[in-house]
């Protein structure tokens, strides 16, 4: 069956045009012609049946369903673009797995393992960017993510499937400096201690708090953080103690930046998981990334969970 496409050099001229909302713009970056552009853009404008521009007086702005069309295109544009390059890469060998990552997790636990991936899979290339909360996986590039939530969180992410990667212990930590020489605290001095808070888990002292059974009135006060990377840094610069996770903080501990402030990690409600399409039909280098995670998270292989059919709805939030 023939394909209802227009040409690729159609949707390039009115991808850069509706970029710049210009013509002229357009025409200087594809080194072309504005009249060729303006040809270009006609055209498509009759294959749609839709008008795509509008004149004004200072040249053209996009009608609504120009807009809505030029994001569609500008995503698929880049898709392409993306896989040619692989392609060229690889010529002709493996692939490539577009991977969306929590930055903590994948900056301290994920990224120094994966030179024993490429070691083993070297066919295959691992592209990552940051995302933090669920997305509709139809609308990106993503082959997979992983994802730092709760149980009833990921279950809320819909037309996807999730294994669990690592469960996420959390422990008081500060600045050496903080302690003065003093062994680790008890859990009621660290409720007498500056707290360091972090925005996007404003609850987290309060449940420590509350599972070693001491009142701390001030489990809520504190300055506020929303990375992972900044509550660090303040807690070694001895602004107070955080609470992290301790997969975050190794390095910090190795390098005497950070010591343990009192030694009663907590099991925390999220955990890390990996979440990918829920599809019949998964690519085998998503399979082999997934085999891989699991053994270097000491995890036994099982089969991942499937959320419902993926909707266009409001997203859950993480």
């Amino acid at each position: 069956m023939r394909r209802k496409i227009p040409s690729t050099q159609s949707l390039i001229c009115f991808e850069a045009a509706a970029r710049h909302e210009s013509y002229t713009r357009a025409a200087q970056e594809l080194s072309l012609t504005q009249s060729a552009v303006s040809r270009q853009i006609t055209a498509l404008e009759e294959f749609l049946g839709i008008a795509l521009f509008r004149r004004t007086r200072h040249g053209v702005a996009l009608t609504p369903g120009g807009a809505d069309y030029a994001r569609q295109i500008a995503r698929q544009l880049d898709t392409m673009e993306r896989d040619t390059r692989d392609a060229m890469a690889r010529q002709g060998q493996g692939g490539s797995l577009q991977l969306a990552a929590v930055p903590t997790f994948a900056t301290r636990w994920l990224i120094p393992r994966l030179p024993d991936f490429a070691a083993r899979h070297p066919d295959i290339t691992v592209h990552i960017e940051t995302r933090t909360r669920p997305f509709l996986f139809n609308d990106t590039t993503f082959d997979a993510a992983i994802y730092a939530g709760t149980a009833a969180q990921t279950a809320n992410w819909a037309g996807t499937q999730s294994t669990v990667l690592l469960n996420e212990d959390v422990v008081p930590v500060c600045s050496p400096a903080l302690l003065a020489g003093r062994k680790p605290l008890s859990p009621a001095a660290i409720a007498r201690m500056p707290l360091l808070q972090q925005s996007t888990r404003p609850d987290g002292w309060r449940q420590w708090f509350d599972a070693q059974h001491v009142d701390a009135p001030r489990a809520h006060s504190g300055p506020r953080y929303e990375l992972f990377t900044m509550i660090e840094s303040a807690a070694a610069h001895g602004l107070g103690v955080a609470l992290m996770p301790t997969l975050a903080i190794q390095d910090a501990l190795a390098r005497g930046e950070l010591v343990v402030a009192c030694e009663r990690p907590l099991r925390g409600e999220r955990s890390y998981y990996l979440v990918t399409p829920a599809t019949q039909d998964e690519r085998p280098a998503v399979a082999l990334f997934r085999a891989w995670l699991l053994e270097q998270a000491g995890a036994p292989a099982a089969a991942p969970s499937v959320r419902a059919p993926q909707g266009h709805g409001r997203l859950p939030t993480a």
